[in-house]
């Protein structure tokens, strides 16, 4: 069995700023109130002429060559969304075409903001048992198309983005160490689509709490570590107050916790992907790291991974 790791990751975060106060224009609620209760303070709209396979496409493409590999060398491509272009066909059947990774499967995987993560645990056990060398994973939203703009208890939270990696055996000590998946299906419809985008916030902010925080240690201890050992945390980036209490959980200080929700609201899938390329870029995950990564979403599902970073 080999060990598997990240190559190279890329994101895409480009569109329309939307700050708070635009939302004072339309909605009853302030910049004030949105900053203290979810941390965000703008958030980004793709362009309307941009789909998800597009803004997929845009972070595949730097993926590719953060990697150092072409799109033919690619075995396999899973983009996590809930947002597709069409129901069907899927979006990583189109990003195959469009990339030209012409030697390689597709497939979409549907597990909202845990999708990346899920996506992920799929992609190593491909290139574990060695069936497949390298593959795509995504994690890509236009959730501003599903988005119900007179309700103000969703519309101020979500972005548009996506991130990707390429994945790949890494020498012994490094990449993925444990995983934490699961599900609770008896909270499916505290966060829906239906038509548009509906949430119990207050039940879901109770869920998020409790296991964000339960899935950062269990993959640290399925790992056989401590959380002394955690270098750098890496949450969904949904809510200020729900990241700080996985962060708490795990004893870290502040500046090792990845924090962009700020900049771009909850992207869903995306979010944890284009967090670790701006941490990279600040310097603050490094080869050798012990990285936790952890999302929830709806479902309801969550997903963990302790990751060993380099190659």
């Amino acid at each position: 069995m080999r060990n598997v790791g990240i190559w190279g990751i890329g994101s895409y975060n480009e569109g329309r700023e939307i700050t708070n106060k635009e939302f004072e224009k339309t909605l009853d609620t302030s910049d004030e109130w949105i900053r203290t209760r979810t941390g965000i303070e703008r958030r980004v709209f793709a362009h309307d002429d941009v789909n998800t396979s597009d803004m997929s496409y845009y972070a595949a493409v730097d993926a590719l060559e953060d990697a150092g590999l072409h799109a033919e060398e690619l075995d396999l491509i899973l983009v996590a969304t809930v947002t597709p272009d069409y129901p069907f066909p899927s979006v990583s059947a189109l990003l195959q075409d469009r990339l030209g990774a012409v030697n390689a499967a597709a497939m979409d995987i549907s597990a909202a903001c845990a999708g990346f993560i899920y996506g992920m645990s799929t992609a190593e056990q491909f290139i574990k048992n060695g069936t497949y060398n390298h593959v795509l994973v995504i994690g890509a939203e236009k959730l501003s198309k599903v988005m119900d703009m007179e309700d103000r208890n969703t519309a101020v939270l979500f972005g548009d983005a996506a991130g990707a990696a390429v994945l790949g055996p890494v020498s012994e000590g490094k990449g993925i160490l444990a995983w934490d998946l699961g599900a609770d299906g008896s909270g499916a419809m505290h966060i829906r689509q239906d038509p548009k985008v509906i949430m119990n916030g207050r039940e879901v902010f109770k869920f998020a709490v409790r296991q964000m925080g339960e899935t950062s240690l269990e993959v640290v201890e399925k790992a056989g570590l401590t959380k002394d050992d955690v270098d750098f945390l890496v949450p969904h980036q949904a809510n200020i107050r729900i990241m700080e209490a996985a962060r708490q959980r795990l004893e870290l200080p502040k500046e090792k916790m990845a924090a962009t929700v700020h900049k771009y609201g909850n992207t869903s899938s995306a979010s944890i992907p284009i967090a670790v390329v701006e941490e990279i870029k600040n310097g603050k995950i490094k080869d050798g790291d012990l990285v936790v990564m952890v999302g929830f979403g709806s479902g309801l599902v969550w997903g963990g991974a302790a990751i060993r970073w380099g190659r």
